[in-house]
Formats: C-alpha cells, structure tokens, sequence
C-alpha cells in the first residue's frame, strides 16, 4: 500500500501549493500551541476555509498541537481542539502527557496522533502511545531502517516517519539548549536554532558546526518504507516558503505516483529548493559521523527559475484531483435532473428547469455531455457521464451549465461536511496533595566514583545512579536510602535483553527503585518488581500528565525544569513531585557521539562496539568561549551539559513549593564537590562558583 504523502503547511498560501502539487495530507499550527509558533499558520477563518479546500480535494488535515503546556493553558488548548473536531479536522498531533488525557477524554472520536517530540523509537514506546489513545507515532527522526521496519511489525499503530527536511540535533522533546541559553523553548514551539551556530569540541569554537547536520533526504528510499509498511512520509518545512512546498511535495508525490526512485534531475531540483552542504541519510543508514553534517550560507543563492515554474504550476494547476460521474436526464414534461458520484461513496442529485419543445436545433446527447464535462477550475475532473435525452427538446447551455455547478456544490458540501463527533465532561483531576514542609533531597550521581561514605552519610531519601553504572558494582556502600537505578533516555529494542539483564543485576545488588524517562520503558519495566518514579524525560508541565503518569503506576514524578518556580508551586501535585534544585541541565542528548565526530574516539563504528569509551573532561565551546561539558550516554551518545550549574541553596522559596523531593544532579563533579554541595544544600550557604538560576524565575517562551 502506497503510503500517505504529508507536506507541511505553515500558511494558507503554502497550503495551496502543498494540495496542488500532489500530497495527500497536510499539517498546519492553528492557535498557540503548536511547535512551529513563529510560522504564519492560520487566522480562524483560514483554518476553517483550508480544511474545506482539502477536503474537497480529498486532502486530509492535521492540527498541530504538539508543545508542552501550562494548567492554566490546557482549557484553551481543549477548546481549540473542540473548535477543530467540530470542523472536521482528521486528527490533532500531541506532545503533552496531559493534554493526550484531555483530548482522549472530553473528545473520544477526535483521532490522536503521537508527535515526534514524544521521543518514541521503539516498538515498546510506540504500543504505549497506542495504549494512551494515538493512533499513529511519529518516529523520532534518529531511527535507522531497521528500526522502523521493527516498529512497523510490532506497532498497532501506524508508523510515520520524516522522509524530508531539517534534522534536529537532540532527539527532539529533549532539548533544552534554546531555552537554556535564551530562554525560547523548543518544546513551547519557540526554537531558536543554536545548533546552527558554530562551536568547538575541545577546541575553540572557529568555523567549526559540530551540530548542524545536513536535511534528510529518504527520496532513494521510499519503495523500501512502503514495503515495511510505513504509513506515511512527513516532509518538513513549516518554515519554509510556498514554492519550496511545491518542489518538494511534487517530486515526492511524483516518486509515490510511479513507482520509481529519484532522477539525477530530481534530486537535483531537491538540493537547489534548500539544502545544506547537500543531504543525508545517515541516520536511515546507520551510519553516523562527520558526513552528516553541513551548514547553509547565509548568501546562498535562491533557486528563482526553479521557485517560478513551481509557482507557475501550482497556481496553474490542471485536472482536479477528484474523479467524478456525471448521470443526467433530460425528459420531456420533467425537471431535468443530474446526479454526481464520487469514488469516496458519495452521491448527489439536483434538478433544473423543464425542457421545452426546440424551435430550432434539438439538444443532442453529445452536447449534453460536452457541457458537463467543463470542470476546469474546480477540485474535479469528470470522468464518466452518462445521458438520457427525449427527441425534440430544448435547455439553455446557461441551465446545463447552473445544473453542473450546482451537482458539484452539492458534492462539494458532502465531501467537507464533518463527522459527527462527541464531545462529554473530560475526566476530574485527582485530589492534589502537595507535599508539606521542605522536601526531602535525592541524589544524582553520574559516576561510581561519586558514591562515597561521606555523601552516604549526609542522608539523602534516595541516590540515582545510571543502570549501567550500577550493574558494574560488585556491592553496595552501607547507607540510610533507596537505592534507585537511572534508566537510560534513549535505547532501542535491540538493546532490551541487555537492560533487562541490566535490572536483574541491579535487583540483585538491593535496587528498589527505577526513574524512566521514556514512555517506552513502561512496559519493559512492568513485572519487574521495582517501585517506578518519572524522570525529567517524560516533560512534565502540568497536574494532568502527573495524573496520567500516577494512572500509569508511577509513584513520583520529576517536573520540567523549564517551569517557573511559580508554576512549580502552583502545578496541582496529583502525584508526590521532584524538582531538580541543584545541578549543570540537560541540554541535548545527541545519538551522534560529538567525540567520536571531533576525531578524539578509538570506537569508529558504534554499532560493532557500542559501549561508551568517552569519559568526562570533554567540552563544546560557544563563540564566547563557555564551555558545555560532555557526558557520556548509553548506547555511545552525548549528552550536552549546561555550562553553569544551577544553584539555589541560598534561596528558601523552593522549599515551599509543595515539592516532595529536590534532586540534586551531580554530573561532572568530583566526590568531594558532591559532598560539600550537598553539605551547602542542608546549611542553606551561598555559591563558591559560577551559577545560574536556570529557568525558574525567568521561565521560558
């Protein structure tokens, strides 16, 4: 089955060129709260006259609503959603653990797609979307053939994946380098893009772009999607203007239309639409490194002959893309009559005026059929027509002309009516129970080495430490806590047997407790006997997906650190909350290992020796010269630390937020660090270094 060709739509003019130049859906931001907020998306009344437009070519829409919302927001993105359904929209892409509950809720026939930026790469992650109400996932873009053929298999749900477009350096709903640094959050739609700035691995940051790749191009790759049963291709570019729309979609859909891999021309015509440095399918291939990645100039010249005749042929457009039949009677002493079918299974009928004798010449079959066939400029191309005309009579072409407008604004009208749909009370929240007094302090530790006597004694409530870490110790030290272990973020099921045999080990050391950060690691974890608390992963940003989560079996949760400390404190706490108070952010987490592409790795290829040799004491500088520490990752991946912790010791405003446990993130500290902070933590001492107050009073956009 030929899978669904999807172009983006970031306003009504690329929309046009999206529809006219062969996709078989679009998606468009409407409102707030979709990841693409500084596209033009649509006013109300062009997202009410794009979905007629679609529709009535046969074009199914979907509404982005994928950023991560605030409870006050929720409401608003509910409504929207309702104002969506009762139009007809064909579904509503989330990222939000809480508005998913909402929609699923209080909107029961509106279909739920799982956006990418809900992290989902493998089969596991993909079946508990499913179970949480999405009927199609969007893969992360880092998944290799093999992957998504897997996925493919093992999902109930349909696949989709990007086949076009920019790639993001983090996996995306990981990452918060734009908020960090700036305070405009990818997550909120607002990215501003610092991957594509130049940086130094170890080095100064002199021409130099270790985080820019290359766009994606699947285009030699589309029959073999189509064969493991991907569902739909997206092509990204919300951003991008119309003509490049029109490019892209047309080339793809002409590829899907026969059958047949890319011309030298094609991909050519891609490359000059926009690329940079040319394109990649590294990822799709497996084959990750320095070739991946490219920068864009910023004098590239704009391809115009090629955007003009693009333009040209979209606004031209030819045939409608509607098949229609035409069934007309002409009779004497009757209201002539003409019915319209579409191959969608609908079928109109409307009538005209008597025939009357002819005077001159009588009106032939023929010319019956000439007239009814004039659908130019309309979203159909007439195909059969049948006639039946009684001798003698005469009907003005002005009326056979009515007649045929009028059976294709019937048909028209059904085609674009929308479904009938239910809207009924979403579910109550839980009884919020915020945590009172001061929260009791969890421990992070990166390293083995971290984990001494001393921090033991200091009496954290619980100590974290990487799975993979934890299962090379051979015993545990004494101490007072919960011992828990830190599941990977980012895995795949090829690695499932090694993590389980991971647990085993951990179990057996006396681990009770384990923090996921990924839906898919729900279901692994099922049956496993361990108390299951929410990591910084699962982005949570509102008291609905705390709800979710404690419905989900999990006892804690780990709010983002992209809230204020006024939405920390205001958050409904449906289930105990943690809050990271002390540490250098996550900023990326990258599935290419930025050591290994700088050249200063043994390990050339990952994926025959996946363990990670990169240790600490690697850094990214910026342009300023800050340097981000690199920490090593499962699976040979780099996470992109903040380059100053953030510190709040000597603040008391977080204690009294109804929290139930801070965290304390220790990453590249050394042992004796760990325990002096932790030490400045319980005295309430000012910073010795550099540090920031992270997000928490200037929040995020």
């Amino acid at each position: 089955m030929r899978p669904e060709l999807l172009a983006p739509a970031g306003s009504p003019e690329a929309l046009r060129a999206a529809v006219l130049s062969g996709a078989d859906a679009v998606y468009l931001g409407w409102g707030d709260f979709n990841a693409r907020r500084s596209a033009k998306n649509f006013s109300d009344e062009e997202f009410a006259q794009a979905l007629n437009f679609c529709h009535e070519r046969g074009v199914r829409v979907y509404l982005t609503l994928n950023t991560l919302l605030t409870d006050r927001e929720l409401p608003r993105a509910l409504e929207l959603a309702a104002r969506a359904s009762e139009l007809g929209v064909d579904a509503v892409l989330v990222q939000d653990l809480g508005l998913l509950e909402l929609l699923r809720s209080a909107l029961p026939d509106l279909p739920l797609h799982a956006s990418t930026q809900m992290s989902i790469f493998t089969s596991s992650g993909a079946r508990q979307a499913w179970d949480l109400g999405c009927r199609r996932i969007v893969l992360a873009r880092e998944c290799s053939r093999e992957d998504t053929a897997r996925i493919c298999r093992e999902s109930p749900a349909e696949v989709e994946i990007f086949a076009h477009g920019a790639l993001c350096m983090c996996y995306s709903g990981q990452c918060a380098m734009s908020a960090l640094i700036g305070g405009r959050s990818g997550n909120r739609g607002r990215c501003a893009q610092p991957c594509r700035l130049p940086y130094g691995v170890d080095e100064k940051a002199a021409g130099r772009y270790p985080l820019s790749l290359k766009d994606s191009c699947l285009a030699p790759s589309l029959a073999e999607a189509a064969e493991m049963g991907v569902a739909c291709l997206k092509l990204e570019g919300r951003m991008k203007r119309p003509e490049y729309v029109a490019v892209v979609a047309g080339i793809y859909a002409r590829l899907l239309r026969e059958d047949r891999p890319p011309t030298a021309a094609e991909l050519s015509e891609l490359e000059q639409a926009f690329s940079r440095s040319g394109f990649t399918s590294g990822y799709w291939n497996g084959q990750l490194g320095p070739k991946m990645f490219g920068v864009r100039p910023e004098n590239a010249p704009e391809p115009k002959a090629l955007f003009e005749r693009a333009r040209a042929d979209y606004e031209k457009g030819g045939p409608g893309p509607v098949a229609v039949d035409f069934s007309c009677t002409v009779l004497a002493g009757q209201s002539c009559t003409l019915t319209a079918s579409d191959r969608d299974g609908h079928t109109v009928t409307v009538t005209g005026p008597a025939p009357e004798a002819a005077r001159t010449r009588a009106l032939e079959a023929s010319e019956l059929e000439a007239r009814l066939r004039k659908t130019g400029g309309t979203a159909y191309d007439c195909d059969h027509v049948v006639t039946l005309v009684d001798e003698g009579l005469s009907l003005p072409a002005s009326a056979i002309n009515a007649l045929r407008r009028d059976a294709l604004a019937a048909l028209s009208e059904a085609r674009t009516a929308p479904p009938k749909r239910r809207r009924v009370e979403p579910t109550a929240l839980p009884e919020a129970r915020p945590h009172t007094g001061a929260p009791a302090y969890t421990l992070s530790l990166a390293t083995a080495a971290q984990l001494t006597p001393e921090l033991l004694a200091l009496g954290p409530a619980r100590v974290l430490l990487p799975l993979e870490v934890l299962a090379g110790l051979e015993t545990l030290p004494a101490g007072d806590t919960q011992w828990c272990a830190l599941l990977p973020r980012i895995w795949r099921d090829s690695d499932e047997p090694l993590l389980l045999a991971m647990l085993e080990r951990a179990r057996a050391l006396g681990i009770t407790g384990a923090y996921v950060g990924n839906l898919g690691q729900l279901p692994m974890m099922k049956g496993q006997g361990f108390d299951l608390y929410g990591n910084y992963g699962l982005n949570i940003f509102n008291g609905r997906a705390l709800a979710q989560l404690g419905a989900m079996g999990l006892r804690s949760a780990t709010l983002s650190f992209e809230l204020k400390l006024a939405q920390l404190r205001d958050l409904p706490k449906t289930l105990p909350a943690e809050a990271i108070v002390y540490g250098r952010l996550p900023m990326m987490i990258t599935e290419n290992c930025l050591i290994r592409d700088a050249g200063r790795c043994p390990v050339k290829n990952p994926f025959q020796d996946p363990a990670p040799p990169c240790g600490l004491g690697h850094n990214l500088y910026d342009r300023t010269g800050a340097a981000f520490p690199l920490l090593p990752a499962f699976g040979h991946r780099t996470e992109i630390q903040n380059s100053r912790p953030v510190y709040l010791a000597d603040r008391q405003d977080w204690k009294s937020l109804g929290l139930a446990f801070a965290r304390l993130r220790f990453t590249d500290e050394t042992p004796e660090e760990c325990v002096r902070i932790f030490r400045a933590y319980q005295e309430g001492l000012p910073p010795a270094g550099l540090f920031t107050r992270g997000l928490y009073d200037r929040g995020v956009e």
